[in-house]
């Protein structure tokens, strides 16, 4: 054990054991455990009109609702699913399937390689600056600002 010598007034501090190690077999912290893996497969159904995920309005606006780590998560399906390739189990698959961007089926999940535009719901959360700018976007990619969702 470390403790500070008699009359140093650096450390107040009770003494602590150096050497100890955690117990083996005990709870380890989220980012240590493994995650499973799982292959998203690339759906082109026919649903919604959306932007490419290569366009800035996904960044941009899907960052904005949903924060940047799904986004990515988001973007890395679709590029496994692409390649055919396995990923770790995305930490935010649960919001991606919330907000209806990829879908769970047959023991599957199922990715687009187009993202649709914001929900209503969405677009409520967002300050009025931000959908002001959504609308500027959506009328410039679809030439006309399509109903929500």
């Amino acid at each position: 054990m470390r403790s500070a010598p008699p009359g140093d007034e650096r450390d107040h501090r009770p003494p602590v054991a150096i050497t100890a190690a955690p117990s083996p077999g005990g709870a380890g912290r989220r980012s240590v455990q493994r995650r499973t893996t799982i292959t998203p497969c690339l759906t082109e159904a026919a649903g919604p009109i959306g932007f490419p995920v290569e366009h800035s309005y996904v960044r941009r606006f899907w960052t904005a609702a949903l924060g940047p780590g799904a986004v990515a998560d988001l973007l890395r399906l679709i590029v496994a699913a692409r390649g055919g390739r396995s990923l770790p189990h995305p930490e935010y698959l649960h919001l991606l399937t919330g907000a209806g961007l990829v879908l769970h089926a047959g023991g599957k999940v199922w990715v687009s390689s187009s993202v649709p535009p914001l929900g209503t719901a969405q677009l409520r959360r967002m300050p009025p600056a931000m959908r002001i700018a959504h609308a500027r976007a959506v009328e410039a990619y679809f030439g006309k600002t399509p109903r929500p969702q």
